[in-house]
């Protein structure tokens, strides 16, 4: 079962390339005097704070009305995510998310909203998430860590996003494929859960590699695997998680969705004004520098893959026996 454990389906990001692009864009939707807002449903500092922030300047070029950004963290994501279901339908209120929004939360739960009823707009970036550990760690290689932790059950911690996010479900993964015992320690949010980890107040993290790698560099976090399926090109002598627990993979996409009842025109808009963002060469250098792979892709892409990974995580969280508390 755990070999389908992907946060993305590879063959249908790869079939989206090149980005995205509408040939015939609609007429002007939008009413210049109301700013058009991006909700992101966690605090600031993490992926998709930055991602909204990297595109709402080109955005406002393309659409007309400013574009902001405002932060609504809490309960996974479901804070925001319930923020963004009660907005018009007219493209000016937008949810910034990742996949554990649409896919695992409603097995977590009792939700006030339908995440089946939300339009998809793009899936902007995909990205494997990376093992990064506390300097203090008495470890150095995923192999000595996964000794370390079978040698010494429930003594490490692992830090997440919430319960029933990516990298929670991660963890749980890992727990389970390198057959060891270790302690889940959520918080509210990638940054928070950062500054701990860097303090010294958790061990491990499961999160996206930009995230952390300004602290990987100066040396107060160790950069053990990464969850894609294979190593990355920047750092060719850290392994992939899958060459020690066979089967592991964690990666994830950030996308943009809308209000229930937005009309199909106004998401192609909004997705077409997305893709000119990421086209932009400061954009992809930035895009780069994040470690993340641009994607940029329609409307009818996204929803695809929110069905796909909807029927692989239910599964997931059932056999983790998953509960938020």
């Amino acid at each position: 079962m755990h070999r389908a454990l992907l946060f993305v389906s590879f063959v249908s990001i790869a079939a989206w390339a090149p980005i995205h692009a509408s040939a015939q864009a609609p007429a002007p939707v939008f009413q210049s005097s109301r700013p058009i807002r991006i909700i992101v449903p966690f605090p600031p500092g993490g992926v998709s704070d930055g991602l909204a922030r990297l595109i709402s300047d080109k955005m406002t070029a393309v659409l007309g009305p400013p574009v902001i950004v405002e932060n609504r963290g809490g309960a996974s994501g479901n804070i925001g995510a319930e923020a963004v279901w009660r907005a018009g339908p007219d493209g000016h209120t937008l949810l910034m998310a990742p996949p554990h929004v649409f896919t695992i939360n409603p097995y977590l739960y009792k939700l006030a909203y339908d995440v089946s009823a939300f339009v998809p707009v793009t899936i902007i970036v995909t990205y494997p998430n990376v093992l990064v550990a506390n300097a203090r760690v008495p470890v150095n290689t995923l192999t000595e860590l996964i000794a370390y932790a079978r040698a010494n059950p429930d003594k490490l911690n692992y830090a997440s996003q919430g319960s029933g996010t990516s990298s929670h479900l991660s963890g749980e993964m890992f727990k389970q494929l390198a057959d060891v015992r270790m302690v889940h320690v959520p918080y509210k949010g990638t940054g928070p859960a950062v500054t701990d980890l860097v303090a010294g107040q958790v061990d491990l993290f499961f999160v996206h590699l930009a995230s952390t790698l300004s602290h990987v560099k100066s040396g107060k976090l160790k950069l053990f695997a990464t969850g894609g399926p294979k190593r990355l090109p920047d750092f060719p002598g850290i392994p992939a998680i899958n060459e020690q627990a066979p089967g592991f993979v964690s990666i994830t996409w950030m996308g943009l969705v809308a209000p229930p009842k937005t009309p199909p025109e106004i998401a192609e808009r909004i997705a077409a004004a997305v893709a000119e963002a990421v086209r932009e060469p400061a954009a992809q250098k930035r895009l780069a520098a994040m470690n993340v792979e641009p994607v940029a892709g329609t409307p009818a892409q996204m929803a695809t893959v929110i069905r796909e990974d909807i029927e692989r995580w239910k599964p997931v969280v059932e056999s983790a026996k998953i509960r938020v508390d």
